[in-house]
């Protein structure tokens, strides 16, 4: 059997509490046949819409009352990580309890450390937060230092920069758990941003690092065999959405690199899972990715649907 580390998509989880509670227990469903297998199963997910939703509350709620105090970002993605987590974890727990499985599910508040001198910090382009008129973005950049930015028309947000991971401060509890057979959720929505100070120091930085780079590192830090990157698609396809359009089943790295450089791939979507599955690939003999939907997960481990990215 594998070991296997699973980055959930966005259409896993929902826009709202509510609406949460329901989709996590279908996302629960392919987790546990992947369990049930036999599989050692390890989770990450995003948190585009919760740590918005976060950061959007403690934000209108200080412009409306100066006493309320704001919340760092930060401290945002870390409730994010608790609040999925929580609903993720019972979820999990209690589809495997219907199936006689006894396994403990966990989620682990993880800091993914980042360089002070990535690129990103030059250029944030990641957009968070609500829109503002134009007054009231230049009056946030004078009160509170955001960067903030026009935004395809619908008004102006805060952007933060993107950078890649290098470490995970939890990787050791992580990893124990594993290895005991737990089922661990961590790194949800990239895990906090986190830089290592000259003295050891930890402190946490207003960016978002992409979930499928903060999964690709956790699972070569867990030495895993298989990446799987759950999205909306079965498959990738070349000409996507065009008459043309045209399924891939497996893939080598030097295709992928080749389809890359000829555009196929959208830079704010499907781009960033492709290079973080052939990033996994390279990084040890034998390891392979696979991309498909999350309802497709067992099939796929089996080869019969979505896409994988080998080697050669």
């Amino acid at each position: 059997m594998s070991k296997v580390m699973i980055a959930l998509g966005g259409n896993a989880l929902g826009n709202n509490p509510k609406e949460q509670v329901e989709l996590v227990r279908q996302t629960a469903r392919p987790i546990a046949d992947l369990i049930e297998e036999g599989h050692t199963v390890v989770v990450a997910h995003g948190n585009g819409p919760q740590v918005g939703m976060i950061n959007l509350s403690f934000q209108t709620a200080n412009l409306s009352d100066s006493k309320v105090p704001e919340m760092p970002f930060p401290e945002c993605g870390a409730m994010s990580e608790g609040y999925i987590g929580y609903h993720l974890q019972n979820a999990v727990r209690n589809e495997l309890a219907d199936r006689g499985i006894d396994k403990a599910v966990g989620t682990i508040i993880t800091q993914v450390v980042v360089d002070k001198d990535d690129d990103a910090f030059k250029n944030p382009t990641k957009p968070i937060g609500g829109f503002y008129s134009e007054e009231e973005a230049k009056s946030l950049e004078s009160e509170k230092g955001y960067i903030m930015v026009e935004d395809s028309g619908r008004g102006y947000r805060r952007v933060v920069p993107s950078p890649k991971p290098v470490d995970i401060v939890e990787i050791d509890i992580i990893r124990d758990m594993v290895d005991k057979g737990h089922v661990v959720i961590a790194v949800g929505g990239g895990g906090i941003p986190t830089l290592r100070k000259n003295d050891g120091q930890l402190v946490g930085v207003a960016a978002v690092i992409d979930k499928d780079f903060a999964s690709e590192k956790l699972a070569e830090m867990l030495d895993c065999d298989i990446l799987f990157i759950l999205t909306a698609v079965e498959t990738i396809s070349l000409d996507f959405g065009k008459s043309s359009q045209k399924e891939l089943k497996t893939i080598t790295l030097d295709e992928a690199k080749t389809y890359i450089e000829e555009g196929h791939f959208a830079p704010g979507s499907m781009l960033p899972k492709v290079i973080a599955a052939m990033d996994f690939v390279k990084s040890k003999d034998g390891r392979q990715s696979i991309i498909t939907s999350l309802e497709k997960a067992k099939e796929a481990i089996h080869g019969e649907t979505g896409t994988r990215i080998i080697s050669s």
